[in-house]
């Protein structure tokens, strides 16, 4: 009878412990695994919002052709400082991505490789970005205490230790030609630029968009391009992680978009790191329009497939983090950008049922 008894005690205990962690973040999560990239601009209440609601990673555009205008005229850092000091205040870490060759180098969507011009230029953006973000940079300096340069003082330094190198590079959009090779040298360029400054860096592959409708020199399959990727001989020495932008009609299309990026890790002796540095759907209802909207109950219910097949495989897959895009809506941005976020658009925050559904999965509280 006593047996009996503590065999029930003990299921009793383990339902109670089960329950308790339903709708919460496995214990086997890594640190920083829920991210945002958001479209629009960051204020305190937002990042306060995120850290009630369990983010703990901010994707940040690092746009060249801004911060560089101009061939003489330095870096204006002032285009990302407002967003690093408000994210790194409220706690969070920081995932920046490098992109955009200014017009004085060519296109925007040019990726910086084709003459000797091009490329110092890079090297130099990208040792100036690690020089003041990475770990003891001038960024941190100015913020270690109240009044320095009239700058806010930042309690922890949040210095930046993974850099992702530029954006969709599989995708016309961003990067014209489309080529994996060309992507590659971009890659080894920029591997050995910022770890001759910051020699612990992590290197993060371009979030590459899962499937384009276009071919040939204007998009690629991100598997595809993954495969071109790893036939460049060495290439697996320049990058610690691969990035995906599984954008999909539902959970469904992006597992598969997700295990075909896998595979193909699988099958070069490789298992690196897996972010997902862009995922989303809208709320809006013109799925016949747009691929990615699939109204607001909807919206709710990919956001919970994803994440539940993200986390149930996590450990297999290797993924480090996954960030939703976007925080709010914002109009003409995109197709869809106007009804992918968390809450609606403006300064107030209205919550759709996505982030009611994103703060069960990660444990946290929908209100700061």
């Amino acid at each position: 009878m006593k047996l009996k008894l503590a065999v029930a005690l003990s299921l009793a205990a383990a339902l109670v412990l089960a329950l308790a962690n339903v709708g919460s973040s496995s214990a086997a999560t890594p640190k920083g695994f829920f991210g945002v990239a958001p479209q629009t601009p960051l204020f305190p209440k937002d990042v306060e919002y995120m850290k009630a609601g369990g983010i703990e990673t901010v994707r940040v555009a690092f746009p060249w052709s801004a911060i560089q205008p101009t061939q003489k005229g330095g870096y204006d850092w002032s285009v990302v400082d407002p967003t690093i000091e408000v994210v790194a205040a409220g706690g969070l870490e920081v995932l920046p991505f490098l992109a955009g060759t200014p017009k004085w180098l060519g296109k925007t969507t040019t990726l910086p490789v084709n003459n000797a011009k091009q490329r110092a230029a890079w090297v130099a953006f990208l040792k100036a970005a690690v020089k003041r973000y990475g770990p003891g940079g001038e960024f941190w300096r100015e913020h270690k205490q109240e009044g320095i340069n009239y700058e806010p003082a930042i309690p922890t330094a949040k210095p930046v230790r993974t850099w992702q190198i530029w954006n969709e590079a599989n995708f016309f959009y961003f990067a014209y030609p489309v080529s994996p090779q060309r992507y590659a040298k971009l890659l080894k360029l920029s591997s050995q630029a910022i770890k001759s400054a910051q020699p612990g860096a992590k290197i993060l592959l371009t979030g590459l968009f899962g499937e384009p409708k276009e071919r040939g020199l204007r998009g690629m399959l991100a598997s595809d391009f993954l495969v071109g990727l790893y036939r460049v001989p060495g290439i697996k020495a320049y990058f610690d992680s691969i990035a995906l932008h599984p954008y999909a009609i539902d959970t469904e299309q992006l597992e598969g978009m997700v295990e075909a990026a896998h595979e193909v890790t699988v099958e070069n002796r490789d298992r690196p790191g897996l972010y997902i540095t862009e995922m989303g759907w809208g709320s809006q209802n013109n799925f016949q329009q747009v691929a990615f909207e699939q109204g607001i109950r909807g919206q709710a219910r990919e956001l919970k497939g994803a994440y539940k097949f993200l986390l149930d495989n996590q450990r297999r897959l290797n993924v480090k983090q996954a960030h939703w895009f976007s925080w709010k809506d914002a109009p003409l941005l995109c197709n869809f950008c106007d009804s992918v976020g968390f809450f609606r658009q403006g300064p107030k925050f209205q919550p759709k049922p996505a982030w009611n559904a994103f703060v069960r999965i990660t444990g946290g509280r929908a209100k700061p």
